[in-house]
């Protein structure tokens, strides 16, 4: 029996089937947790949401923001783009599904007994944990309300990248998703930035840091597990920070994570 953690799938679904063969998962034995994005720009989000649907006694997800996205346009909140590659999944007879399964996600799964935490984009250095998790059961409250596609309507609504500044329960909800699933790059009052994604050595602005270089409110033993940023391609310098995402769909790598012993697999991109 082992736990794997598993960065953003994006509809890679082939890459995700062969890194499964390699990890010799059992879904009777074993369990998954994924990092979020496992729908948006890649070749097959049908099977992915396929697969993930018919396991998910064994397999457990964090909402990252392309699948937020992909609520807000299965609801009509907003229009798909070409590079969503959301057409066959829209058509599917299953869509109804898929869409109940996603709002009733969590964006953080707590491992207490682990010291563990895993959400999409991380934890934001101006929160501590129980913070954190506060905020994003808050969010989640409200999507598997009757009325979640309010909230859906909302998250798009300003800047919110600030949580000292959040003055209203509205723009604390948006800050929380913001922060759990968009954020890399923060100002050093922990501030989000939303137009950065580069890889670190490559950002060229003084005053923006990665947001798991500033200094963390996090309890010193716990690790955080993330997946969204993929020009990190895994690399954080940092012992309480894994990056998961290795983007697979940009033509690197698939990645697990094992949490007995720490061992990471990986299967290269196909496409």
């Amino acid at each position: 029996m082992a736990s794997y953690f598993i960065g953003d799938i994006q509809g890679c679904f082939d890459e995700f089937e062969q890194l499964l063969t390699l990890i010799d998962f059992c879904p009777q034995n074993d369990t998954l947790y994924l990092a979020g994005d496992l729908i948006g720009r890649g070749p097959r989000s049908l099977a992915t949401l396929e697969f993930v649907v018919a396991h998910q006694d064994c397999i457990h997800t964090v909402l990252g923001n392309h699948d937020l996205h992909f609520l807000a346009i299965a609801n009509g909140i907003k229009a798909a783009k070409k590079s969503d590659c959301f057409d066959v999944l829209l058509a599917s007879p299953q869509l109804a599904t898929f869409v109940d399964y996603l709002r009733q996600q969590p964006l953080l799964i707590n491992f207490p007994q682990h010291k563990l935490v895993l959400t999409h984009a991380g934890i934001t250095p101006q929160w501590d944990l129980d913070t954190a998790i506060d905020a994003a059961n808050n969010v989640s409250k409200q999507l598997t309300s009757k009325d979640y596609c309010t909230l859906l309507t909302q998250m798009y609504i300003g800047n919110n990248d600030d949580w000292s500044a959040a003055n209203s329960e509205l723009s604390k909800t948006i800050f929380a998703i913001n922060a759990l699933t968009r954020m890399r790059y923060c100002f050093r009052d922990g501030q989000l930035d939303f137009t950065t994604n580069c890889a670190p050595q490559q950002c060229l602005e003084p005053t923006l840091s990665p947001w798991f270089t500033l200094p963390s409110r996090l309890p010193a033993d716990y690790t955080v597990l993330f997946g969204h940023w993929a020009s990190l391609i895994g690399i954080t310098n940092a012992k309480q920070f894994i990056a998961l995402d290795t983007g697979c769909l940009w033509g690197n790598y698939l990645t697990a994570w094992r949490l007995e012993d720490q061992e990471i697999f990986q299967i290269p991109a196909i496409h």
